[in-house]
């Protein structure tokens, strides 16, 4: 049964719209899976807790996906991507060519290890939540029972994340249209 899955994305490495757009491209063509939503992008400033990501600013964004793939089975294939664009494996926490996490999983709570899901974090985050609520500002946290709007009304994070203008095209296949379907 497929579940919807919300992914987070970023790179502060680079040519950081090339590889947005090719992790976004690289989702889209994951088999069982289909890209329902993808978010503007958003230029933030990089959040020193307990990462040491460098200076330059990320570009984020989120995307939906429907998918039958297994949470484990998506982590692994998240990782292969960021390792195929060039992710330091070494150094997590440092500047990233990009970064891919799992958000949401569904309506999943899942504590393992090297997978938590909904994302420890990303209600302490400003440019999780911004891209989040433009995607389904209903969408409820299943432990904190908040809407992403809730989360990201009551977020104290005041690192900066403004909206990236004008928004590019992409250079790698068509993005779906993030607003709600109109079945005819």
């Amino acid at each position: 049964m497929r579940e919807t899955v919300y992914i987070g994305f970023g790179s502060n490495v680079g040519d950081r719209l090339d590889f947005c757009d090719r992790a976004v491209t690289l989702l889209s063509l994951l088999p069982h899976s289909q890209v329902t939503g993808i978010s503007l992008l958003y230029e933030t400033e990089p959040v020193l807790d307990h990462a040491q990501p460098g200076e330059t600013w990320f570009l984020n964004g989120v995307v939906q996906l429907d998918t039958d793939i297994t949470p484990r089975s998506l982590l692994t294939i998240l990782r292969e991507i960021e390792r195929s664009l060039g992710r330091d494996e070494e150094n997590r926490s440092g500047p990233r060519t990009i970064d891919l996490d799992i958000l949401f999983y569904g309506t999943r709570v899942i504590h393992e290890a090297d997978l938590v899901v909904p994302h420890p974090r990303l209600h302490d985050r400003r440019f999780v939540l911004m891209p989040l609520n433009e995607l389904d500002p209903l969408l409820v946290h299943p432990s904190l029972e908040r809407t992403a709007t809730q989360l990201l009304a009551e977020v104290k994070d005041q690192s900066e994340v403004r909206l990236l203008f004008p928004q590019p095209s992409t250079r790698y296949g068509s993005r779906p249209s993030c607003s709600p379907r109109q079945d005819l």
